[in-house]
């Protein structure tokens, strides 16, 4: 009661079974994101990923977390994280953030990608871009081993070669995940004295940065759920789960496992199949 909470390393099988669940994910952020288009309400996108659960026989980890009343969170312009899918209904150049997860045998799987419905303004593009290219510089981090402070570190590295003045928001981070959607330990954004547990073999992580426009700060909203920037500014988040493991990484909840990220940053994947 006193130690710091355990932390689950998993094997090579409950690996493979928590990436059953990350193709799930995957198939929901593809049909999501193909159907963000300005006229589309947020709850039309919840339906849709509802359905796609539903035919994969799979079980939602966001629905009734908390008392969450949504599959997905669909967070739009200012709103960094939590948002309910309602009636809002999405215009040109809304900035959309998209939080998706999935339950397949008892274990998860969470991502989440930012998209843009109809037309992109340039700084929302950059936005965007930075906040994808930091997400995989923080995974591509945990290749080189030590400890999980290195996350952190590199998405900050990330933020700030990009010459942007974004905010880095610290109020929400990563975490452990497998047989719960959260665990031990949380994953930093932002680098931190705290180096964190070692980088060891069975490590199941969700890797989620989340940038501002504007000010790191953020504020909850009278729904209880939907964070938003203090100054309003428009936010990104993106987020992959990935497995450490004996021969290396793999990106549970992309397509490709990381391949083609990754290998950009000279890291290559190994699939466990």
């Amino acid at each position: 009661m006193f130690g710091r909470p355990s932390i689950e390393l998993k094997t090579a099988d409950q690996i493979r079974r928590m990436r059953r669940a990350g193709l799930v994910v995957a198939d929901v952020h593809d049909a999501v994101r193909a159907s963000i288009s300005p006229g589309v309400r947020t709850r039309d996108l919840d339906a849709i990923a509802r359905e796609v659960l539903a035919d994969a026989g799979a079980r939602s980890n966001f629905l009734g977390y908390h008392g969450f009343p949504g599959v997905l969170c669909v967070s739009v312009n200012d709103e960094v994280v939590h948002g309910i899918p309602g009636d809002r209904v999405l215009q040109d150049g809304d900035v959309v953030s998209v939080d998706a997860g999935a339950v397949v045998e008892g274990w998860h799987g969470d991502a989440a990608f930012t998209a843009v419905a109809g037309a992109a303004d340039a700084a929302d593009a950059d936005l965007i871009a930075v906040t994808e290219s930091a997400m995989w510089d923080g995974i591509a981090a945990l290749a080189g081993g030590g400890r999980l402070g290195v996350v952190g570190d590199a998405i900050e590295d990330a933020i700030t070669a990009s010459g942007a003045s974004y905010g880095i928001v610290r109020d929400y981070v990563g975490h452990g995940i497998g047989r719960a959607m959260h665990q031990p330990p949380d994953v930093l954004n932002y680098r931190s004295t705290q180096r964190g547990p070692k980088i060891r073999p069975g490590l199941c992580l969700a890797v989620e940065p989340m940038i501002a426009r504007g000010e790191a700060e953020t504020e909850v909203l009278e729904d209880e759920w939907t964070v938003v920037t203090v100054d309003r500014s428009r936010a990104a988040h993106v987020e992959h789960t990935v497995a450490v493991h004996a021969d290396g990484l793999w990106v549970l909840t992309a397509r490709d496992g990381g391949a083609r990220a990754l290998g950009r940053r000279g890291v290559a994947v190994a699939p466990l199949e």
